[in-house]
């Protein structure tokens, strides 16, 4: 098996050329607010900023919880500046990679085999009481 930070890369790369990325703390609670059923991945990017930032670290909290009552996978990255250089396209979604959504296609039929190895890692690492593993996205 390949490793989980080059399958989070390529899910990452499928869900954007398909238009199915939520970028941004705010963004990503309003989708899982109005249509839970829609997520298939979760991914939360931690920095400097994170450590001093408060409601920051309240948002996190509460979307974690969220994942695990909705069955969402989620994951960790240390790296927000290599995460926001994959899915950053607009300079807003720069500023606020911290939390980065893959929903699932309109007509539900779609299968992406790099997305179906990260929900086997995050089930393995559960069942290890690893609740949100930490994944090194790779260098370019």
């Amino acid at each position: 098996m390949q490793s989980p930070g080059k399958s989070l890369r390529e899910a990452l790369f499928s869900a954007q050329s398909e238009d199915r990325l939520t970028v941004g703390v705010y963004e990503s609670a309003k989708i899982m607010t109005e249509d839970p059923d829609s997520v298939s991945f979760c991914v939360l990017a931690m920095d400097e900023e994170f450590e001093c930032d408060i409601a920051l670290q309240i948002h996190f909290t509460l979307i974690q919880s969220f994942c695990f009552d909705n069955d969402i996978s989620i994951v960790r990255v240390s790296d927000m500046q290599r995460l926001a250089e994959i899915v950053g396209d607009k300079a807003e979604q720069l500023e606020d990679a911290h939390c980065v959504l893959i929903t699932n296609p309109a007509d539900g039929s779609w299968e992406d085999p790099a997305l179906e190895k990260l929900h086997l890692f995050c089930e393995e690492s559960r069942s290890l009481s690893d609740w949100v593993p930490e994944i090194t996205l790779p260098e370019r």
